[in-house]
């Protein structure tokens, strides 16, 4: 069953059932944000090897603004007259994707990993902001704003995993874990 996301009140110009939509589709950009944070958090708190430093240090500024995303969110959906769910209960329960897979790792193997993670967030707010535009400027241009963000962040990984001759080495890998022999290879 479907819950009803629709608000009593909402943001001027918003029909009550188009906040509602809006708000069902951010609560799934929170859980992905909320869920990417702690995968940061890990990928740093577990990468090793000659690398360690590099990924180390470039993964922290990634954590501090996918919080920030999250924030934005969760406050977009208040605004709107929603309720942001971030406990760990409500995200495990209602993301459409599983928990990252790799533990202790080289850290061309995290980035290989962490490049397709971050692929899947990236087609996932590409398709909220088609969704949203429709709907919101205001939510659609947050959106946008987080994309452009996050493909940084990808770029920044996928540079070490970018041949000289632009070739990527996850091209290939559907699976975290293929990703991340990928990489490491």
């Amino acid at each position: 069953m479907t819950q009803d996301l629709t608000p009593k009140y909402t943001v001027p110009g918003i029909e009550r059932e188009a906040a509602g939509q809006l708000i069902g589709l951010l609560r799934l950009r929170l859980h992905a944000l909320n869920d990417l944070h702690l995968t940061l958090k890990h990928v740093h708190w577990n990468v090793v090897g000659p690398h360690f430093i590099a990924v180390h240090e470039m993964i922290d500024p990634q954590v501090d603004r996918v919080r920030d995303m999250a924030d934005d969110v969760a406050e977009r959906i208040a605004a709107l007259g929603g309720v942001a769910q971030g406990t760990p209960g409500v995200l495990v329960g209602e993301r459409t994707w599983d928990d990252y897979s790799i533990g202790r790792a080289d850290a061309i193997a995290h980035l290989g990993a962490l490049d397709l993670v971050y692929t899947g967030v990236i087609e996932s707010v590409r398709a909220a902001v088609k969704e949203a535009g429709d709907i919101d400027p205001a939510t659609e241009d947050l959106l946008i704003e987080q994309l452009r963000d996050l493909e940084q962040f990808q770029w920044f990984v996928r540079a070490h995993l970018e041949s000289a001759g632009g070739a990527l080495a996850t091209a290939r890998a559907h699976t975290e874990e293929e990703a991340a022999r990928a990489g490491a290879s």
